[in-house]
Order: structure tokens, then sequence, then C-alpha cells
């Protein structure tokens, strides 16, 4: 059975705040909950990959954290952990409630840093069926090392000073500084790594989406260096399916390899390569992977096709128990 590519906009409430989304009915029961990327709003980091998901039956709920896109939230363009962290369970809750859901079959889905939420939020919601992390930041201290190869010394610590002169100014109600999403190395950007440059024309290669302002508040970079979400993989008691990209310079392969290994149920796609190659020469590939994977463990055997697609797909048994001492999300 189809699922209808007829969406609707909808809208639930975040700490007073009013996130906006975009609702896909469904057929089969099952739904999967999305957001995009840094900073990246809703339709560049979900469309691509909603349609697919709603065409094999599923519903999906896409939706803009607070301060960015469609949603409500001042100032703009601000990026904080503990709200998104929010923002996903408002998500959660929100679409546990919807017609022809059922509150059994709820699956998350995020890309890039919102990947690495996925984590957290999977371990904090054992009520959820399944997890897609997708080329996700799983330690932001070896991502901000690794950036840092990429970058030149004066514009890491323009972007540095920015950020800090940034949230200075927050306290005094200024406006927001912005910096770019992503640059070549010596623009005072947050991603000058090679597969990250252009990543805005890769989300939107046709400027379809005008609206989608590709900048963020500088201060919004300071914390990213101390959340490693991965390490919450060790909690995430039901199937998780992590998605790397083995030339990600962005978003390293091994942390979220490492985070699959300690989750019980980790499941682990690997494609070519870098960041954004899912949403490029691996989508298909991609795709493929995901709605088995969403088949698998949100269907009964009745409903799941046989039809299987070679992926190099790895499941990872290994647990850790690292204990998660995130700065970021104190």
């Amino acid at each position: 059975m189809h699922g209808s590519t007829e969406r609707e906009k909808v809208r639930f409430t975040s700490g007073g705040t009013a996130c906006a989304a975009w609702y896909y009915p469904g057929t089969n029961g099952g739904c999967v909950i999305m957001a995009g990327g840094f900073a990246v709003t809703k339709e560049p980091g979900t469309d691509r990959f909603a349609r697919p998901f709603n065409e094999a039956g599923f519903a999906v709920l896409a939706f803009d954290y607070r301060h960015l896109g469609e949603s409500g939230g001042r100032p703009r363009q601000i990026v904080r952990i503990k709200e998104q962290l929010a923002d996903w369970q408002a998500a959660i809750d929100f679409a546990a409630r919807l017609p022809g859901v059922d509150p059994d079959k709820l699956a998350i889905w995020g890309f890039s840093a919102s990947g690495g939420h996925v984590f957290r939020v999977a371990a904090r919601n054992p009520q959820l069926a399944a997890a897609i992390a997708q080329t996700p930041n799983a330690d932001g201290r070896a991502a901000a090392l690794n950036m840092m190869r990429h970058q030149k010394p004066l514009a890491a610590l323009r972007l540095t000073g920015r950020g800090v002169l940034d949230a200075l100014g927050g306290l005094a109600g200024r406006p927001p500084r912005l910096v770019a999403l992503d640059g070549e190395p010596g623009e005072v950007a947050l991603l000058t790594t090679p597969d990250a440059i252009g990543g805005g024309r890769v989300l939107d290669p046709d400027g379809r989406y005008a609206d989608w302002q590709q900048a963020v508040a500088a201060r919004s970079a300071l914390p990213l260096g101390f959340y490693r979400p991965g390490r919450d993989a060790v909690r995430v008691r039901f199937p998780l399916l992590v998605v790397v990209c083995d030339q990600d310079t962005a978003a390293l392969a091994p942390p979220s390899v490492a985070a699959q290994r300690r989750a019980p149920r980790g499941e682990l796609v690997r494609l070519p390569g870098g960041h954004y190659a899912p949403f490029k020469e691996a989508h298909e590939a991609a795709v493929a992977a995901e709605l088995d994977f969403l088949r698998r463990h949100l269907l009964g055997p009745a409903e799941t096709t046989t039809e299987t697609t070679d992926t190099g797909t790895d499941t990872g048994t290994d647990a850790d128990t690292d204990a998660d001492t995130d700065a970021a999300d104190t």
C-alpha cells in the first residue's frame, strides 16, 4: 500500500513556542519523525527522504526546530542543543496522537547534527520502535579537531571570537552575529571541510527553498565541541540504524561506527562518498537501506516486503558503558 504525497502544514508546541512541520499521512500505521541538519530547515533537510518513505506507506512528520524556518522563537537563527532535544520530544509526543498513526510504530530520522541528536533522543524514548542516524555527528570533539585541519588558524580564531562576541551580545539583547554554514578554508564559516563546501547547493540544487537562510548565530558553534551524543547509543534498546559515508570529513565515520557498536541492537550501513553523498550519488542506496530497515522494524512480517538490497549492512552488538559527560547538555 502506498501513502499519500499530499502533505499538510501542522504545528505543535515546544517550550511555549509553535514549531512548524509537514505531515504526510500514511497508510500502514508507521510514522517517521524527521529533522534536518545544523540550521537546515525541514524542506531541504528532509524532502528527498520523506517522500519515498511516504510513498512506501509510512506517515512522516518533518519539523523545523525553534528559531529556524517556519517555527517560532526569537532571536532567529539560534541553535541550542537542549532546546532542540526538547523539540524532538514534543514532536514525538505530537506524532503519537496523529490520526492513523500507531504510537507503537514510531521511528526517528536525522542527519548530520540531527543525526547526533538521534542517539540521545532514542536513549530517552524507549517507547520508540526504531531510529535512523544518517551521517551523524556522533562526537563533537572529534569533529571539531578534524575541522581545524581544514581551516586556517586566523579564520578559526575569528569564528571563535565572533561566537564569544555574539554570546555576550545575546546577553545584552543584541541581534545575532551570523556566520555562513559552509565556506572555503580561510572564510569565517561553520564548515570548511572539502565535502561540506557547497552543501547548500547539494541540499537545494534547484534553488527551490529561497526562504532557507544558510547562516547561523555564531554563538551556536561554541558548545558543539563538547557535545558527544554517540555515547548514548549504549542506552538505545530498540533497533538503531547508523548510515555512514567512508569519506565523510564533516561528521566523521569512525565515531559513528563506534556508536553503532555500542548499541545493543545497532545496525550499520557504510556508503562511499562524503558527508552529503546520501543526497547525491548514494541517494538510492541510502533510501533502499533505510526503507528496508523501517519495514523490518515498524511493520509485522506479513506487511514487510521480501525484496532486499545489498547495502553493505553490518549489525553490531558490542556494548560500551562509557559515562556521558557532555558539557553541552548541562
